[in-house]
């Protein structure tokens, strides 16, 4: 649905985003996930349409962007990481209005209309006027003029930045829906937003994907051994000795009276001979824990730099976005 190729934009002497590549198929939710500066909004801005890129090719739903920039914008719904709403306008107003910016006939429009209302949860407020609207109500509003043209990809920079917990919750599950039916691409610098809503990850760092796959691949390729965490009654002095014997099993350090941290090989699951040894010395096993690896980890290792790196500039020059978000 989403084809990307060679990516890149530069500003004068400063490379923003250099050389992406990565595909979205139809129905899936992706994420792009980096820090602050990695380059997701320039990137999300090149595939929208909205930014020019410096040399690369941007295909959507069959369209080449370049080529055919208004059938293919035609096809995308987007929602910027700031929503630019007119505040002394109705809900219901504004969506009118939008129906008409994206070339909508007043029959298509009535009929869209309280049907995205219904969907993003703003059927109730359609006569409200949008300035009295609290953040995540003004957010879904804008979701609403994302999917008014009934689009096949929606784009979603950072939607629940700036949004309370419930709110965030809200529109997590607003997301998931509309993932039923739209391929969804989503930039976001939050982990637990990825894991909660991505079939897969593309993490970008300093303008270049890093690393790719689904959340579960990425954390079984990146972080290494697995850690067993154990805990038992009276704390036996010999208990590491048999811990450690155990095949597959690494170092044994001590976290407190009767627990260790047990390092194992990758891809194994020690439970069951840990519990048997514990049994057949006659311990009382109070804890057998296995860690499992978080993205938090892979995106700390992967996105960690020495200080003293290079920093991206704010913007290409006074009144221009921002190159990097």
């Amino acid at each position: 649905m989403i084809e990307v190729r060679e990516l890149t934009r530069r500003y004068a002497d400063f490379t923003a985003v250099s050389d992406v590549s990565f595909a979205v198929d139809d129905g899936e939710i992706v994420g792009i996930l980096g820090p602050n500066g990695a380059g997701k909004t320039t990137t999300i801005r090149m595939v929208t349409g909205f930014l020019p890129p410096t040399s690369g090719h941007i295909t959507v739903a069959g369209h080449d962007l370049v080529a055919e920039p208004v059938r293919t914008r035609a096809e995308i719904g987007y929602l910027p990481e700031t929503v630019s709403l007119y505040p002394e306008m109705r809900v219901s107003e504004y969506l009118g209005y939008r129906a008409r910016l994206e070339g909508m006939d007043g029959t298509a429009a009535r009929k869209a209309i309280p049907e995205v209302a219904e969907r993003c949860l703003i059927d109730d407020v359609a006569d409200r006027i949008i300035g009295t609207l609290s953040k995540g109500y003004r957010q879904r509003v804008g979701i609403a003029t994302a999917i008014l043209h009934d689009p096949k990809v929606l784009v979603l920079d950072e939607p629940t930045v700036g949004l309370d917990p419930k709110q965030i919750i809200a529109i997590r599950q607003l997301i998931r829906n509309l993932g039923s039916k739209h391929t969804i691409l989503l930039s976001t610098h939050i982990l637990p937003e990825v894991e909660l809503l991505c079939d897969r990850v593309l993490i970008i760092d300093q303008g270049r994907i890093i690393a790719e796959g689904t959340p579960q691949s990425l954390q079984q390729q990146w972080v290494g051994n697995t850690v067993l965490r154990v805990e038992v009654k009276d704390a036996p002095s010999g208990a590491p000795d048999v811990f450690g014997a155990i095949p597959g099993v690494g170092a044994v350090g001590t976290t407190g009276e009767g627990r260790w941290q047990l390092d194992c090989e990758a891809d194994q699951d020690l439970r069951e001979p840990i519990f048997r040894a514990a049994v057949e010395n006659g311990w009382t096993l109070l804890e057998l824990v296995q860690e499992t690896a978080s993205l938090e980890d892979v995106f700390v290792r992967l996105t960690t730099h020495e200080q003293g790196r290079d920093q991206a500039p704010a913007a290409e020059s006074p009144g221009v976005e921002e190159v990097a978000s």
